[in-house]
């Protein structure tokens, strides 16, 4: 956005003041900026490498953590969980075995983590994605090189692979069961943050730290949440002031490539035309962009409406989309991610229902690039991400225009899938909440 050169343009000292001084709603935000976190004051919130050497402690059962093997048990069956495959162990077999001999290896033979089971006879091969994406047949590989040194000994005969992402992702061997750091947030809850075992202080303290992380990094932090709206809330009221500082503060490559294809200077719920497609603003910061397909936001019946479960979750609705760009790991090259989502509705049914009509239209248009993840339609399940083959590279991270360039590809490539979605969604607005209705 640029200012005019005229003083009705620029923030008067009333307006600074205001803004600054005394301002309750600014105390919380920086307040909860300034929250200690030494994950974070490290900088290690988003190295992927750091975030295995904290889950290599927590599947150790030896370790210091005090959990035995009850975090290890759960989050194996976890990813096990609603696997149809034939293969063993299963879920059940691991929630009912005693793990307690694992032992925990980390980079052995470049594998993220290795789960060692003798008593069981079980080997498990962890593949750790935070931000990064599979290549040259790493899981493939891994496999390999575990048959080859473990099966078919005294100890071993069962392998599994689990395959962990940041955002969901089907691994490209089926051998492996994928699971999300979401689910992570609610292991953590039920085995550690529970209360029913005693864990020491220092321990409570570091896995809330490492909570707080992982619910930030997938968007399930409500004090996020409600963080952000307080900071749209802060904006509108203080917009010229805040204008001013951005124009003349830092913005991101990753921002101006949105500036160039969506437009600057947006307000909620605003409109946006790319190319022949409209959409409907929600929010963005220096990582995300976030919005609807108009087709989707008019099928909910845009504002007239609300959703009980989605009030503090992105813009509300039922279902969000957004871009966002990753790197990879040399720092240079990386990759614009189209995601689309169904959020935290409180009606199970509704939301059951809403999957199930997605998954049945992607599947009579013979849509490879729509599918849920196993479970997810499951009840208590939050957040389920659907588009598939969703990523667009991006040779320099660092070049606004390429960004910009693949953004719009992105959003070309999935308006068959959007026009998909958008013709089932128009039955579930029935289950919505007329604005200022009893």
């Amino acid at each position: 956005m640029s200012l005019d050169n005229n003083d009705a343009h620029l923030p008067t000292l009333d307006d600074l003041e205001s803004l600054f001084v005394n301002n309750a709603d600014l105390d919380n935000i920086r307040a909860h900026l300034s929250r200690f976190n030494p994950i974070k004051t490290m900088g290690m919130e988003r190295m992927e490498i750091r975030h295995s050497a904290i889950l290599g402690w927590l599947l150790n059962p030896q370790e210091t953590h005090g959990l035995g093997d009850t975090f290890l048990k759960a989050f194996l069956a976890q990813a096990l969980r609603g696997d149809d495959s034939k293969a063993r162990p299963t879920a059940l077999d691991v929630s009912q075995a005693d793990m307690m001999d694992a032992e925990i290896r980390r980079e052995w033979r470049n594998i993220d983590l290795l789960v060692l089971s003798p008593r069981n006879g079980w080997v498990f091969v962890i593949e750790n994605k935070f931000d990064s994406g599979q290549h040259s047949n790493q899981l493939q590989r891994y496999m390999d090189v575990v048959d080859a040194t473990f099966m078919g000994s005294d100890s071993f005969h069962l392998v599994r692979g689990i395959f962990l992402t940041l955002w969901e992702e089907d691994p490209e061997d089926d051998r492996y069961a994928p699971i999300e750091y979401g689910a992570i947030c609610g292991l953590l809850d039920q085995t550690a943050l529970s209360g029913r075992l005693p864990l020491a202080p220092e321990v409570q303290t570091f896995l809330q730290h490492y909570l707080d992380v992982i619910r930030e990094a997938t968007g399930m932090s409500n004090e996020q949440a409600e963080m952000e709206k307080l900071a749209r809330q802060l904006y509108r009221d203080h917009r010229r002031a805040l204008d001013f500082i951005v124009e003349h503060g830092k913005s991101t490559d990753f921002s101006f490539a949105c500036d160039a294809v969506f437009g600057e200077d947006l307000e909620d719920e605003a409109k946006i035309k790319v190319g022949k497609r409209e959409f409907v603003y929600n929010h963005s910061d220096a990582h995300t962009f976030s919005f609807l397909p108009k087709a989707w936001y008019d099928a909910f019946g845009g504002d007239e409406y609300w959703w009980h479960g989605c009030e503090n979750w992105w813009a509300g609705f039922p279902l969000i989309t957004w871009v966002q760009l990753t790197s990879d790991a040399n720092g240079a090259s990386g990759q614009v991610r189209l995601y689309a989502e169904v959020g935290p509705l409180s009606d199970h049914d509704f939301r059951r229902d809403l999957i199930a009509a997605i998954t049945e239209v992607a599947k009579k248009k013979s849509l490879t690039t729509i599918g849920f993840q196993r479970g997810a339609a499951d009840e208590g399940k939050k957040y389920s991400k659907f588009f598939k083959k969703n990523f667009f590279a991006v040779d320099d991270i660092h070049d606004h225009d390429k960004i910009a360039n693949a953004i719009k590809k992105a959003l070309k490539s999935f308006e068959v899938e959007v026009d998909a979605v958008a013709k089932v969604l128009p039955q579930f607005l029935s289950h919505g909440q007329k604005e200022n209705s009893e």
